[in-house]
């Protein structure tokens, strides 16, 4: 896995060492203080907004409370406008019907999640091309905005789930964070777990009590619904059945995904952690130290040590390196092969009459 190719070049390269007459006999390695979270970063000092390039979604700009009033009115005016819709033109759809509104937002529900029972189809062209329009718009919606709501909900449980198995010992807020944080997809995945079990027996309790299915034709209901397989053959005909129904498929579906989503995060993860687990276990080898010597002097020091490992265990690779080391480039003007106050200053300065 190691290359003896170097990981940086450039005129960023320090200086080539022949002797080892100067060099310390014990050189100190220092923590550095990790860098300001991009969500945190301050803006320009003239409050130029421009200077933070964000990749962030259409409501990525708002604070979190409005963020959350954003996210829910998006939901209101679709479900709203598709119950509208779907109601106008409910002579249209035909199937299994108890109450006109009802049964609009309903197949609003149905169509979004792609679920498709079948007990109310569409029966014109009009409806046919509304129903189509729907179901684009409801996954982009699951996919961009619920998803985000489901994590957010999400995150909040694995907190409370942290608590409860640790709630013997006496940890602080900063502990309990940075335990979650560690294992956030684990904790995710066990949270999710959790949530879907739930979905499952409600679900199943409910069309086995108010639908009056027995069983395990409620399980099978269920697993084809939250799964949207939706065979059709059994499903919500009942108006009770049918309000309940436009909640727990919403969030039962997301449920599933996000459950399916962990699964492969966590399969990642375990697999990322055995190759850094090898990696820091096996013996250092002198074609280790060969690669791993960045400027070629025969010394191999802490930071390409560091380098050399990560970049075997697979956290970065030569692009991200490179990507870095024209940015350092870009910075050391005086092309000294060291950064200092001086030159962040003088490197603005010159960016500034540039622009």
């Amino acid at each position: 896995m190691a290359s003896n190719q170097p990981l940086v070049s450039g005129s960023a390269t320090p200086k080539t060492q022949t002797s080892n007459v100067d060099r310390p006999k014990k050189r100190r390695v220092r923590r550095v203080r990790s860098a300001p979270l991009a969500h945190f970063a301050p803006t320009d000092a003239n409050g130029d907004d421009d200077a933070l390039l964000r990749s962030e979604s259409i409501f990525g700009r708002l604070n979190p409370t409005l963020k959350k009033v954003a996210l829910s009115l998006t939901v209101i005016v679709y479900m709203g406008l598709g119950t509208i819709c779907f109601y106008t033109i409910r002579n249209q759809i035909k199937g299994k019907k108890t109450n006109a509104i009802l049964d609009a937002l309903y197949f609003c529900v149905v169509t979004m999640t792609t679920v498709g029972y079948g007990d109310l189809v569409p029966n014109s062209n009009l409806a046919k091309l509304l129903a189509c329009a729907f179901v684009f718009t409801g996954m982009a919606l699951i996919g961009l905005i619920l998803a985000k709501a489901a994590d957010y909900s999400v995150e909040k449980q694995e907190k409370l789930l942290f608590r409860a198995l640790h709630m013997y010992k006496k940890d602080g807020e900063i502990e309990v964070l940075k335990e979650v944080e560690h294992n956030r997809v684990k904790y995710k995945f066990y949270t999710t777990s959790i949530l879907l079990v739930v979905f499952v027996v409600t679900g199943t309790i409910f069309l086995y009590k108010v639908e009056k299915l027995d069983l395990v034709d409620a399980f099978y209901c269920v697993c084809s619904t939250i799964t949207t397989l939706g065979y059709g053959d059994i499903s919500f005909s009942s108006k009770g059945g049918r309000v309940f129904a436009v909640f727990w498929i919403l969030t039962g579906t997301i449920c599933v995904a996000k459950f399916f989503l962990y699964v492969a995060e966590v399969n990642t993860e375990n697999r990322q952690r055995a190759l850094v687990k090898w990696v820091l276990s096996r013996r250092t080898t002198s074609l280790d130290l060969e690669a791993a010597d960045l400027d070629n002097d025969g010394v191999v020091g802490a930071a390409e040590f560091v380098l050399f490992k990560l970049k075997e265990m697979g956290k970065i690779c030569q692009q991200d390196i490179s990507v870095i080391m024209e940015e350092f480039e870009e910075l050391d003007l005086d092309q000294s092969g060291t950064l200092t106050v001086s030159d962040i200053a003088l490197a603005q300065s010159v960016e500034t009459r540039s622009s």
